[in-house]
């Protein structure tokens, strides 16, 4: 392996998580990797004294053109938009600054910056990285990203609620009752599983059927569910799964992939949930991804 290789190989998972926290897209984020290792493989290494920098740089900048196109292509997307679901090599949890900045309920968040608002709040809050290494990746003076650090931190804490560690075995517990309460058809029982202002998001982009605007309240979303189990019929099937740091549903009619649904748990209850039913999304969230910061 090539030096140049080796040293990309090292900070793979770190670059990665990068990219998909911009992109809030695995697929995206590996032709971001590619795009970005090929000028890298251009680089005269005499001349990179932290190689680190350097490449987070180098990352960041491809996926700020990405997400600028990506941009253009959500104006005519059909329903609600949300990140592909990402399946992490190992759970995340002991790092807990890792584990929110991949949850969804963040990405979505995220959603509603800027790109360089985005990009800013990534470099920093997650990698750590000072405000003069950030100015020189976006091309902005060290001043402007201290306040476009301040904005975006601001602007996601007043959207986003505290964040809680899953804890993955009562989460595995709540999702499987709930989903055995929908079968039985068990509307107060899973009324009690859910949080009074509940959500359910899906996204399909109108290729499959899916809501095509959020579901919102206890009682319509449970309601909601119970139709869908009966829908899928006898052939339909549910297998557990972590997703983002957080407990998940990988749903099946037959073999035939149907989407991944990712569970929100606040105080003991199910908050929200997010629906991957976009086949286009779907494509490779059975390949385990690995992160780092």
């Amino acid at each position: 392996m090539s030096e140049h290789a080796e040293r990309f190989t090292a900070l793979r998972p770190l670059l990665f998580t990068i990219a998909y926290e911009i992109l809030g897209s695995a697929t995206e984020s590996d032709d971001v990797l590619q795009e970005s290792y090929l000028r890298w493989a251009q680089v005269e290494l005499s001349g990179v004294a932290d190689t680190k920098a350097y490449l987070a740089q180098l990352v960041t900048r491809q996926a700020l053109n990405a997400l600028r196109a990506q941009s253009r292509r959500k104006e005519t997307y059909v329903g609600p938009w949300l990140p592909e679901p990402l399946l992490t090599e190992a759970d995340p949890s002991a790092d807990v600054v890792l584990a929110e900045s991949v949850s969804m309920a963040m990405l979505v968040v995220l959603e509603t910056l800027s790109p360089d608002e985005r990009a800013v709040f990534v470099l920093r809050e997650v990698f750590g990285f000072d405000h003069d290494e950030i100015a020189t990746t976006i091309g902005k003076s060290t001043a402007a990203v201290r306040q476009m650090a301040h904005r975006a931190r601001q602007h996601v804490q007043s959207r986003r609620k505290r964040f809680e560690p899953v804890d993955p075995q009562y989460s595995a517990e709540l999702t499987t009752r709930f989903f055995s309460a929908a079968a039985t058809g068990d509307l107060e029982g899973l009324m009690a599983m859910l949080t009074p202002d509940v959500v359910w998001t899906a996204d399909s982009d109108g290729k499959v059927s899916a809501a095509r605007r959020p579901v919102v309240g206890a009682e319509r979303v449970a309601r909601m569910v119970m139709g869908l189990v009966r829908v899928g019929g006898p052939e339909a099937r549910v297998e557990p799964a972590v997703y983002n740091s957080a407990p998940a549903l990988v749903l099946y009619t037959g073999e035939r992939l149907e989407g991944v649904v990712l569970i929100e748990v606040s105080d003991g209850k199910i908050a929200n949930f997010y629906a991957m039913r976009n086949p286009e999304k779907l494509a490779t969230v059975m390949v385990p991804r690995r992160i780092g910061r």
